[in-house]
């Protein structure tokens, strides 16, 4: 198999048709290849599903009338699909695919497709033999709506062989642009996700990433929005590796900070997995029924496991009593397997009458403490 043929040219040389096709042929052929296989097919930008608010003039029922706004896709052979223009789905071409289903609360996948057409005009003037060969080709799109399922088969695709040439016609290669809710005739709703499927972004193949000005940010959305989070990573005199939130002003909140010498620095708590030999405690203060609680970072899965193992200490308080003359004792101080406090004190004044000794619900000071046991391979 031979590589890719760049047409070459030179003085005097008659330009047939082919020539200036194969010209065009070649460009087409870079740009394809440069999307399969240095990129991710998917949405690039716009194609979202928008609705707007409709009554139906017969029923008075409410119903939303569903567009696809202006975008760009990229397919897995590497075609672009563009949509200049806000397309509308036309209730008719859902009918006669799905019209005979029963009614169903589940939605229904929409797909994006390339296809050439016949421009409506042609440009330029007509051929001087009078032919009716076209001289240009519409790169243009198809929106289909799928049966209930058919998201599954956007994973089922396959793109073609390395260096294949552009389909000609396009290959079918469905993106999926949403999903479609469908109630009493007319669209109710639309969805990016259902069944486990959602509408899926380009994206980029590189074992490296470089910036030109030294920062490097990372983020979830096309632009900086408040609120939302961004990870950067700085060079220069102080290089370190930033996590945090968009602030009003566009500059990155930290939440946590490496440091270039290793320092790690967080504005909240810290918790996950305990290291060997490692141990956490809690500490406070108790009545008779309540669970003491573990430490932070620890749940009783890990205690089940015998991965962690638990401490407590327990210290009674003594309450104030009723009178000078009241004896308070405490009669049990204890915690059972499911780490619920057992605490009573008995109280009994032998100058009062009739002198009955008393019991009641008392109070501890805790300590619990977990310990993780260290391995011969210390971890």
């Amino acid at each position: 198999m031979t590589g890719p043929l760049r047409p070459a040219f030179h003085e005097g040389q008659v330009l047939a048709a082919a020539d200036l096709s194969a010209t065009v042929d070649y460009a087409l052929g870079q740009a394809v290849r440069h999307a399969r296989h240095l990129h991710e097919w998917g949405i690039a930008e716009g194609l979202g599903l928008l609705t707007e608010p409709r009554t139906d003039p017969l029923t008075n029922a409410r119903y939303v009338a569903v567009s696809v706004s202006p975008g760009i896709a990229v397919d897995g052979t590497g075609r672009e699909v563009v949509l200049t223009d806000p397309v509308v789905l036309r209730e008719s071409d859902f009918e006669e695919v799905n019209g005979a289903d029963r009614p169903t609360d589940e939605p229904y996948p929409v797909f994006l497709t390339a296809a050439d057409r016949e421009p409506a005009r042609a440009p330029g003037p007509l051929s001087c033999t009078g032919g009716a060969t076209r001289t240009r080709v519409e790169e243009s799109y198809q929106i289909l709506f799928g049966r209930l399922g058919d998201e599954r088969l956007v994973d089922e695709q396959r793109p073609p062989a390395t260096g294949a040439p552009p389909a000609d016609p396009p290959a079918r290669w469905l993106v999926l642009l949403g999903y479609v809710r469908w109630a009493n005739g007319h669209f109710s709703g639309v969805e990016t996700t259902a069944r486990g499927v959602g509408v899926r972004g380009v994206g980029v193949r590189a074992d490296t990433v470089s910036a030109h000005s030294g920062s490097l940010t990372l983020r979830t959305g096309p632009s900086a929005q408040e609120g939302k989070p961004a990870l950067v990573l700085s060079g220069g005199d102080q290089p370190s590796l930033v996590f945090g939130l968009y602030q009003g002003s566009g500059t990155v909140a930290p939440l946590m900070t490496v440091a270039a010498n290793g320092n790690l620095a967080i504005e909240g708590s810290f918790s996950g997995r305990m290291p060997a030999g490692s141990t956490l405690v809690t500490s406070g203060t108790a009545t008779d029924g309540m669970l003491l609680p573990l430490p932070s970072g620890i749940t009783p899965e890990q205690i089940a496991d015998g991965q962690v193992v638990i401490h407590v200490q327990l210290s009674p308080r003594t309450p104030p009593p009723a009178t000078d003359s009241t004896l308070v004792s405490t009669v049990e101080a204890a915690v059972d397997g499911d780490r619920r406090v057992r605490c009573r004190t008995r109280l009994y004044d032998p100058v009062a009458a009739p002198g009955e000794v008393v019991e009641r619900p008392g109070a501890v000071d805790f300590l619990v403490v977990a310990t993780v046991a260290a391995t011969n391979g210390g971890g």
